[in-house]
């Protein structure tokens, strides 16, 4: 496969899951004010631009200037709409490679995005975020119904996978910080979507050792952090087994840094206790976000080319 191919899949699956859980998480905070009328509105959105990564402004936030910054902001691909808008752009270049049924997904979602504040309220907040989820959930469909699983398949999912623990992280880094203002644990698994899941596998008991041992550490349910990190584990050792070759593979550990970066930080969090992941919360978030910072530069190194600038040279005339 080209190179230029496998990077455009792997951000595919990175920008539709940072799509799809920035509107979980903007939606998460926005039921939380609305359910909530005693909240710091200034407090609460500027503890969601922390974890989110985004500079602090200067004057008074408000939701509504929040919605622009992280959901309409079609300037970087941090915010829904600039994700859905990157997606769209890598799933251009790789055409040849994703179904047609794939690409009008993402080219309707793309021209059916609203540009302006005034247009979502109009909406309404919810009602778009829940459309965006809506669509990203339609893509993976198709993806999973339509694509076969070889390398193509591999490197989308990986994307997806390395994305899917960064974002789980980042919401949670909102239950986690003891100077936030935070939604609830049922709040936080309703975002995730494992609300009805949870209660059939606890049989309807909460706490915060049960809740963040299933979104941490859950085997069987998808959108676990524990679970991502074993999808991503998987597809590199599939797209490492495709390609290898010389004598001796295999015999000592893995063969690359990304595989050995998710292997610590997998192993990490499979032998940790329920107790133990509560009390030290915050720390393991923090290290599953350099854990992803680091995987996708290790990523990029092993499997897309990296180019340099071409410098002309012009040529003495006889």
């Amino acid at each position: 496969m080209l190179s230029r191919i496998a990077e455009s899949l792997y951000w595919i699956g990175r920008y539709a899951e940072r799509a799809e859980d920035t509107a979980r998480i903007l939606d998460v905070h926005l039921h939380r004010m609305l359910a909530d009328p005693l909240v710091d509105e200034e407090a609460a959105c500027r503890s969601l631009l922390a974890v989110m990564g985004v500079a602090q402004p200067e004057q008074s936030v408000s939701m509504a200037r929040v919605v622009e910054l992280l959901g309409l902001d079609d300037g970087g691909p941090s915010s829904v709409v600039g994700a859905l808008a990157a997606a769209r752009d890598n799933a251009r270049g790789a055409r040849e490679t994703i179904s047609a049924d794939m690409w009008e997904c993402l080219n309707a979602t793309w021209h059916a995005l609203p540009t302006t504040r005034r247009q979502v309220e109009q909406q309404g907040m919810n009602a778009f975020f829940r459309w965006v989820r809506d669509r990203c959930s339609v893509l993976a469909g198709l993806a999973d119904a339509t694509m076969s699983r070889d390398e193509s398949w591999h490197f989308l999912v990986l994307g997806r996978s390395v994305e899917r623990v960064d974002m789980t992280a980042r919401l949670l880094l909102t239950q986690a910080r003891a100077d936030a203002v935070i939604p609830s644990w049922v709040t936080l698994l309703r975002a995730c979507g494992a609300w009805e899941t949870f209660l059939r596998t606890y049989r309807g008991s909460l706490d915060d050792q049960h809740a963040a041992e299933f979104l941490l550490l859950d085997r069987l349910f998808p959108r676990s952090v524990f679970a991502a990190l074993t999808a991503a584990e998987s597809c590199l050792h599939e797209l490492e087994r495709s390609g290898a070759s010389g004598a001796g593979r295999g015999r000592t550990g893995v063969g690359t840094e990304a595989q050995r970066i998710i292997g610590r930080a997998r192993t990490d969090l499979e032998f940790r206790g329920a107790a133990e992941l509560v009390a030290d919360l915050g720390t393991v978030l923090d290290r599953l976000q350099g854990t992803c910072s680091q995987v996708n530069d290790a990523v990029t190194l092993r499997y897309f080319r990296q180019t340099s600038a071409v410098s002309w040279v012009s040529e003495a005339v006889a």
